[in-house]
């Protein structure tokens, strides 16, 4: 079991390097991921662990164990009303106001094993004539390289695919292998995967149209939360869309979006908020 003291080193180590906070109450959650990584390295206990994080802060365990606490369950069409919004309001609306042939650019920020963005690939893909043939971008980030690998692969279990897919599309973009299930090379295609931590600089992924930033922010305190929306916001264009996840807002955090009157669930970049920035 793990002392309230290494507890409070570990914490502050993940909080310094991934922006995770963890209560109290989160200790199970810390010793159930971290046990494995304490026989794989054959350290003799959380203590260890603690003093290793201290002195090689980005060494081999220290990225173990990045990996191991930030790799969130992640689902196909993950809730409804997001992706309502994007065929019936985000695409249509961008569609309208972009030049024939300007490629529109999305970033999914937290693109775990994948299912988000292979999810809007195949949306698009459905729903080819509110892109009116223009190309699209889709740009997925995640921290842990881990999880990263696997997105690329397009390799998903029975259980995963059952998990939020319509039975007629996973049978149009995947092809059984065995037990699982492999995303077909014109999908796969769709998305670039980059490894990225939100807490540094990502100004260099350009600008984007539409940016799902969904249920990663949950696990951010009031300041890293504020800071990242404020650098999402500065390449999100004009006239973009900021998606979050159920549990997530900008209000009270952040200026630079704003919710839209008569709307849920999804933010615009505030304009006049970003130009006295």
């Amino acid at each position: 079991m793990i002392s309230a003291v290494d507890f409070e080193s570990i914490s502050r180590f993940l909080k310094l390097h991934s922006g995770l906070i963890l209560g109290i109450d989160k200790q199970y959650l810390l010793e159930s991921r971290l046990l494995p990584l304490l026989r794989k390295f054959e350290l003799a206990d959380f203590a260890r662990l603690a003093a290793i994080l201290r002195e090689q802060p980005s060494g081999v365990i220290a990225e173990a164990v990045l990996e191991a606490m930030t790799t969130n369950e992640s689902l196909f069409f993950r809730d409804k009303s997001p992706f309502e919004h994007f065929t019936k309001i985000m695409l249509p609306s961008l569609n309208a106001t972009r030049r024939p042939g300007e490629p529109l650019r999305i970033w999914c920020a937290a693109a775990s094993t994948g299912q988000e963005p292979y999810s809007i690939a195949m949306t698009l893909l459905e729903n080819p004539h509110l892109t009116g043939g223009r190309r699209v971008e889709i740009v997925g980030t995640d921290l842990s390289g881990e999880v990263l690998e696997r997105a690329r692969s397009g390799r998903y279990t029975q259980f995963e695919v059952q998990r939020g897919m319509p039975v007629q599309l996973l049978l149009k973009y995947f092809e059984k292998d065995g037990d699982n299930w492999q995303v077909k090379p014109n999908l796969r295609s769709m998305v670039d995967y980059r490894k990225l931590n939100l807490l540094h600089n990502f100004s260099h992924l350009g600008a984007f149209d539409i940016v799902f930033c969904r249920n990663v922010l949950i696990y951010f305190d009031a300041a890293t939360k504020r800071d990242i929306l404020g650098r999402v916001a500065r390449i999100t264009r004009p006239d973009g869309y900021l998606l979050l996840g159920g549990a997530e807002t900008v209000l009270g955090i952040s200026d630079a979006f704003r919710s839209v009157p008569s709307q849920t669930g999804y933010y615009v970049p505030n304009v006049p908020a970003m130009a006295g920035a």
